[in-house]
């Protein structure tokens, strides 16, 4: 039997020709005509048809090719016989002008050798048979084509989602009702999605997996116990391979599994800026006792790059290493951290403007302005904002509002002056004056913090400014919070008379780092229990009794703004 070649076009099936009721055909005999599929009709009356078929064809004759006379049983077997060599799907006889009806011996050879075999009555015409099979193929390829962008809008609104790898294989294995596997470069399944198949089948496809890595083929396909297998090479150049099992293949499933294929690579892929040799020998040169200034150059960017820190916590759930690699491919950065607490990122900020780093560059970080969102123009005290005498809070920014004061842009707190720079919906202004890390974006489904764009020597620094930054989005509910990088009045004090003030004015709570930092959070945010409480992670009534505590060691009057600012700069210093 010949090699069927099959058209670019979908199959239709034989009920479907035959519930046409303008042909009026009919099936005499043969398998069940809703198991037989037709990719083409083609007329032929030669007395053996095999040379011209393709395979897949209703081969349509009116029996000019049939001898007169004896041996026609002989001749009929011998012509059905090449006709299922050759592939053919099935055969349509035409009733007149040629035979009044349909031989007995061509019937009977139909059923030796199982092809379907149509009674085309005398007013349908071949033409009129093709014409139908090309409509319902051009409908057929039409419900392809939807189906088939359906499913990629599907999947690349999975891969846009917090945990993209799982999620495209979860929409994968609906689609194609099956099972959809991720395998590691060492042929272990990372994630997986949809039924679990039988031990044979899953034993089979991770074997088909293991062969796509270790050939040059990039898709090999099977079939066991019933299962249609493929697997599709990922193109990371990584090792990892896409497994699919369905209990069977529908037009169009190879191009959804495709399409899933190449998002995955997407996902899965490091994200090359640089190279994996420079990052390797970063590493080891910090391990072996290298300043971070010193390997900075072997990563992305170079000597002149400052760097941005960021953290980021998922909204739900815990992130997973592939969910990370998506989030730093996101932020421009293949160099992430991922734990059970978040998740890391250090990104380069590109290098220095010809106009120099701005009026605070020289200012070490721990002295620079904090979150973008949250230095306290007038924090609230220990009273709660619900107090009558206290001023009011805009939602989602603990900005005060209300009679005198400051008109502020939405979402933001920050003043509206005239000729002001539009803030955005973080909470950080942008345009000339914007702090640094503006060009970081909120990436859906987590809460970022960014640092101020550091020199690597800053880097340890940034990492702390980055994590109140985070807790400060925790607990404002917004998506992501900046720190800023410009100059206040407190930069205006010589650090040695700054450093030795706040260390005695502290020095009372300083031995006890949960009072510093609950202080520094609560004044941070406004005077705000609960949204301290978030930021944090502990009880309310932990954040009263703790800055309580600050309180009656500091022996100050925290419903005091001028105390509660001092407080603050002084904060800054630690």
């Amino acid at each position: 039997m010949q090699e069927t070649v099959a058209p670019p076009t979908p199959p239709v099936s034989l009920a479907a020709l035959l519930s046409r009721e303008d042909l009026a055909l009919r099936q005499i005999t043969g398998p069940p005509a809703a198991e037989v599929a037709i990719h083409w009709a083609h007329t032929s009356e030669m007395a053996d048809p095999y040379p011209y078929l393709l395979g897949g064809e209703l081969l349509l004759t009116a029996g000019v090719h049939i001898p007169p006379g004896a041996g026609t049983e002989g001749y009929f077997d011998a012509y059905v016989a090449r006709i299922v060599a050759a592939g053919g799907a099935a055969l349509g006889f035409g009733v007149a002008p040629v035979h009044d009806t349909v031989p007995r011996a061509l019937v009977a050879a139909c059923e030796v050798h199982g092809l379907p075999l149509v009674e085309v009555p005398p007013q349908t015409t071949f033409s009129g048979v093709a014409r139908a099979v090309w409509q319902l193929m051009a409908r057929a390829r039409l419900a392809e084509l939807r189906r088939v962008s359906e499913a990629q809008r599907q999947l690349a609104a999975a891969a846009s989602r917090p945990d993209p790898v799982p999620s495209v294989l979860r929409r994968l294995a609906a689609r194609l009702d099956g099972r959809a596997v991720l395998y590691g470069p060492e042929g272990a399944e990372i994630a997986a999605a949809g039924r679990e198949p039988g031990d044979e089948v899953r034993g089979a496809l991770a074997k088909l997996a293991r062969f796509v890595t270790s050939r040059a083929s990039t898709t090999a396909t099977d079939t066991v116990a019933g299962t249609r297998l493929a697997a599709y090479a990922l193109g990371t150049g990584g090792g990892f391979v896409l497994g699919v099992a369905a209990p069977q293949r529908e037009s169009g499933d190879h191009t959804i599994a495709s399409v899933a294929a190449v998002l995955l690579s997407l996902l899965t892929g490091e994200h090359q800026s640089g190279t994996g040799a420079a990052r390797s020998s970063a590493l080891v040169r910090l391990l072996l006792g290298a300043r971070p200034e010193e390997v900075a150059p072997l990563l992305d960017g170079g000597a002149d790059t400052r760097w941005h820190v960021v953290h980021a916590r998922p909204d739900s759930g815990c992130p997973d290493p592939v969910a990370a690699s998506a989030l730093g491919a996101a932020l421009g950065s293949p160099l992430v951290d991922p734990s059970d607490d978040g998740v890391r990122v250090l990104v380069p900020a590109g290098p220095e403007t010809p106009g120099g780093p701005g009026p605070a560059a020289g200012v070490p970080p721990e002295q620079r302005e904090a979150e973008a969102v949250t230095a306290p123009s007038t924090p609230a005290g220990p009273r709660d904002a619900a107090d009558p005498g206290a001023p009011t809070t805009t939602p989602r920014t603990g900005t005060p509002t209300g009679p005198g004061t400051p008109t502020t842009a939405p979402r933001t707190g920050a003043p509206a002056k005239p000729g002001a720079t539009p803030a955005t919906r973080t909470g950080t202004p942008t345009g000339p004056g914007a702090p640094a890390g503006a060009g970081l974006s909120p990436q859906r489904g987590w809460t970022l913090g960014v640092s101020a764009a550091v020199v690597p020597a800053e880097w340890a620094a940034a990492d702390a400014q980055a994590a109140r930054a985070l807790a400060r989005a925790r607990a404002t509910r917004v998506p992501l919070v900046r720190h800023a990088a410009r100059p206040a009045l407190a930069d205006l004090v010589p650090d040695a008379e700054a450093d030795a003030h706040a260390r005695a004015l502290l020095a009372p709570i300083a031995a006890v780092p949960a009072l510093t930092e609950t202080l520094r959070a609560w004044l941070s945010l406004h005077g705000s229990w609960d949204r301290t409480a978030v930021a944090l992670s502990v009880h309310r009534n932990t954040v009263r009794q703790r800055v309580a505590r600050c309180a009656a060691l500091l022996d100050a009057d925290l419903d005091d703004a001028d105390v509660r600012m001092e407080l603050w700069f002084a904060l800054r210093r630690l």
